[in-house]
């Protein structure tokens, strides 16, 4: 079986760092192992325990999240209201693994957690590597085509909707993708229709405690 990918939570307020690692927690195949408000509390965090990922807010109290880059062995995603070009390409040259400027839709940060794990899991095996695996590798975490989608919906919410239900084992309701997702169980229900009507997904009654049948989703690709 597949380890959980570690994630620490950098951010000055510690609403959206329990915001954040909640919405994680509920990802299959991640765990979250810490979160922190300051730079020296991220730091501490790191010192103590193993970390895959750290989601790393720019504006801290005694520093900057950015300078988690490359200090140890656990890769860094900057999620922070930082928008400017300069901070965006220093952060990639560190080796920032992605940047996702605030407001996002939660989708997003899913999604970019989902593409690291992949990659994250990937990079573990112990043969040798060749070139392609490099191009694959990179592919997941900088190759971004833009997916055709009905209209009024959102590319990212509906990727998010595809991975959540293609890592999971056996079916899924629309309220517990919307639960997985933090969207609504209306928005759930239209991304969903749409990858049956695609036919990516394979839709089934059950019955419930009290008898009435409700929808189920199941990955069929």
């Amino acid at each position: 079986m597949n380890e959980p990918l570690r994630v620490l939570v950098v951010d000055d307020d510690f609403r959206v760092a329990a915001l954040h690692a909640a919405a994680l927690d509920r990802q299959r195949g991640c765990v979250v192992v810490g979160q922190a408000t300051t730079l020296a509390g991220a730091q501490e965090a790191l010192a103590v325990q193993p970390v895959d990922l750290v989601l790393a807010d720019e504006y801290l109290p005694d520093g900057s999240g950015s300078d988690l880059i490359g200090a140890s062995d656990a890769s860094v995603l900057m999620v922070t209201a930082a928008d400017s070009w300069d901070m965006v390409r220093r952060s990639l040259a560190k080796g920032a693994v992605g940047y996702i400027v605030k407001p996002f839709a939660m989708p997003l940060l899913m999604e970019r957690v989902a593409d690291y794990g992949r990659f994250h899991e990937a990079a573990r095996s112990d043969r040798p590597v060749t070139q392609a695996d490099i191009d694959d590798l990179a592919a997941l975490l900088h190759t971004r085509p833009r997916a055709r989608v009905p209209k009024g919906r959102s590319a990212v919410t509906a990727k998010a909707v595809a991975a959540l239900l293609r890592s999971h084992e056996g079916s899924m309701t629309a309220l517990a993708v919307s639960q997985a997702l933090g969207i609504s169980r209306a928005t759930a229900q239209r991304y969903l229709a749409d990858l049956v009507d695609d036919g990516a997904v394979t839709l089934s009654l059950r019955y419930g405690t009290q008898g009435r049948p409700e929808h189920s989703y199941e990955w069929s690709r």
